[in-house]
């Protein structure tokens, strides 16, 4: 049999890489391995990942467009500092933009629904126990991203994943997030659900509210 020319192996196999290269990227840029300020070489990182500089230079094009990592030409990539301001302007979009929709689906989503997302609560919960925290990170989005889809809006779901992902980068000089904070953190996740069951929608907003202010990830 012979293989068909239409079929781009090559472009698949390198895609590959260049994703697991980019979600390496991510998870090095929250667990704080990428360091705020600082410039990093595509070659150097090709490296460190064990692949060719292209994968790397690539995935850290996709940062540059989210925002994480701006390109100097000759140079590389340098990781981008955050400020609290920062911080703050993102947990203020998100409440605007997530707060309404999740009282709109208290009011409408059945209690059994609300129940099937416990797996991904629990998954949160047992990633901070861990002390994982690019774990903990993408639970977190995973949770948030099962429950805003419940609203059957594709744009909200990607306009609020790539706000938390944003929102995920930590500050410059701060300290690794403690397993204690985690932890809480993923607690609030169920006790979110209990509220969405419950109908109780004063609770819903203020925990989405707090939830969003103190995000440890």
């Amino acid at each position: 049999m012979s293989d068909n020319p239409s079929i781009p192996r090559q472009k698949v196999l390198r895609h590959s890489v260049r994703a697991q290269v980019l979600e390496a990227l991510r998870a090095a840029l929250v667990d704080g391995e990428l360091e705020p300020g600082e410039i990093y070489s595509g070659p150097a990182l090709g490296e460190r990942f064990g692949v060719s500089a292209t994968p790397v230079r690539e995935a850290m094009q996709q940062l540059a467009l989210e925002g994480a990592v701006e390109c100097l030409p000759n140079r590389g990539f340098r990781v981008l500092t955050r400020t609290p301001r920062a911080l703050a302007e993102l947990a203020e979009v998100r409440a605007l933009l997530e707060v309404p929709v999740m009282l709109r689906l208290a009011r409408g989503v059945p209690a059994q629904v609300w129940e099937s997302l416990r797996p991904a609560a629990l998954a949160t919960a047992e990633a901070a126990a861990a002390g994982d925290l690019p774990g903990y990170a993408d639970a977190d989005r995973a949770f948030h991203r099962a429950v805003l889809s419940l609203a059957d809006n594709t744009q909200l779901v990607r306009v609020a994943e790539e706000l938390h992902r944003r929102a995920q980068w930590p500050l410059p000089g701060a300290p690794r997030v403690r397993r204690a904070d985690l932890v809480a953190d993923a607690a609030e996740h169920s006790a979110l659900l209990e509220a969405l069951i419950a109908q109780d929608l004063p609770v819903v907003e203020s925990l989405v509210r707090e939830h969003f202010a103190g995000a440890t990830a």
